[in-house]
């Protein structure tokens, strides 16, 4: 079995730290520099960004640090089938919109899947990893970017979507467990059902694939790092903890709604996006969801669509009960800090607990 340290050779990381991409603008340029020059590695979540948005963002990075990044993707995503809730969908977001001064919700439409001009993007903005969520690379993507170099990451839910992550050659799996906050990554059956906790998948995940893999989910400090490594994993992925760094770009009505929550108060959403999602539980997730009316929440990319004018000018107005509130379920961890110090703190702490563990 290769050694920890041979392991993080293999995938060209420095240390087990990975900041987690967070499609939406919570990675900004800022934060993906700082976690580079403290050790850690930085990953832009490019999902909702056009090619030249990734180029930007990429040249932005690179003027800020000379370190490998990464950028992450969706996999391609099939036209959305017939909504037949449409106008209660609208109907639900109608008060909402009244309430910010907002003009009527406008009806969403397929624009039409735009991965293959973001994969061309990606390929030449100088990125040492490239990561998927929501499915499989295309192989044509793998093959090109590892003929420039580059890592090919995907995140997996069950041992099954690691394993076809495998098969497709993927040089690290990312085996993300159901306290991560934001979207879920599953690609292969009910979302639903494929919610394993990280300490239950991780090991599973370690013991069915030859590639590394990268812990995600509940992950807050260097215990949780020491925990994931001692159940096979390389790395860890982490989200929420950064969410809170000065350097994030997220409302503040977003850091102060993790860092006043607690544990218990996160819930699996469909309301804002139409895939299922961990956020802060408020009012708009009570509303669109309301257990005792029909499901009004159309597929994704439409619902993301619906309520893109209202996330942004709820973030503008710093009202957290119409954003979404993305965290994981180890959110009492979450404190105000320079992303720095916080992988300095993770690096630390990961090597303290191994020590004392080892004594």
């Amino acid at each position: 079995m290769p050694s920890h340290t041979d392991s993080l050779e293999r995938l060209g990381l420095r240390s087990p730290v990975i900041q987690a991409p967070m499609a939406g603008g919570g990675d900004t340029a800022a934060l993906v520099a700082a976690v580079n020059e403290a050790g850690g590695l930085g990953f832009v979540g490019a999902a909702y960004l056009t090619e030249a948005q990734i180029a930007e963002r990429a040249h932005d990075i690179r003027s800020r640090t000379a370190l490998p990044f990464g950028i992450n993707l969706f996999a391609p995503t099939p036209a959305p089938g017939p909504a037949p809730m449409m106008a209660e969908a609208m109907a639900r977001v109608a008060g909402f919109h009244a309430e910010l001064g907002l003009p009527k919700a406008e009806e969403p439409t397929y624009a039409g899947d735009g991965f293959d001009r973001q994969i061309a993007a990606v390929l030449d903005s100088g990125a040492a990893f490239y990561s998927v969520t929501f499915g499989l690379p295309p192989a044509e993507s793998v093959t090109a970017a590892k003929a420039r170099g580059m890592r090919v990451l995907g995140t997996a839910t069950t041992v099954a979507e690691a394993v076809a992550l495998e098969q497709v050659g993927v040089d690290a799996v990312i085996a993300q467990g159901s306290e991560a906050g934001g979207h879920r990554g599953s690609f292969i059956g009910d979302p639903a059902a494929n919610l394993v906790g990280t300490m239950a998948l991780v090991p599973q995940v370690a013991d069915a694939v030859g590639v590394p893999v990268i812990a995600s989910g509940g992950i807050m400090d260097g215990r949780g790092i020491a925990a994931a490594l001692a159940l096979g994993a390389t790395a860890v992925q982490m989200g929420t903890v950064f969410l809170t760094t000065g350097e994030a770009g997220i409302p503040e009505a977003h850091k102060a709604a993790i860092l006043a929550a607690r544990e218990d108060q996160t819930r699996i959403t469909r309301a804002f996006s139409g895939r299922p999602a961990r956020g802060i539980l408020n009012r708009f997730m009570e509303v669109v969801e309301d257990p005792n009316a029909p499901d009004a929440v159309l597929p994704f990319p439409l619902q993301n669509a619906l309520t893109r004018p209202l996330r942004t000018a709820a973030g503008k107005a710093e009202r957290a009960e119409f954003l979404s509130l993305w965290a994981g379920q180890g959110l009492r961890l979450a404190q105000r800090r320079p992303a720095g110090d916080l992988v300095a703190e993770l690096l630390h702490g990961t090597e303290a607990v191994r020590r004392g563990l080892a004594g």
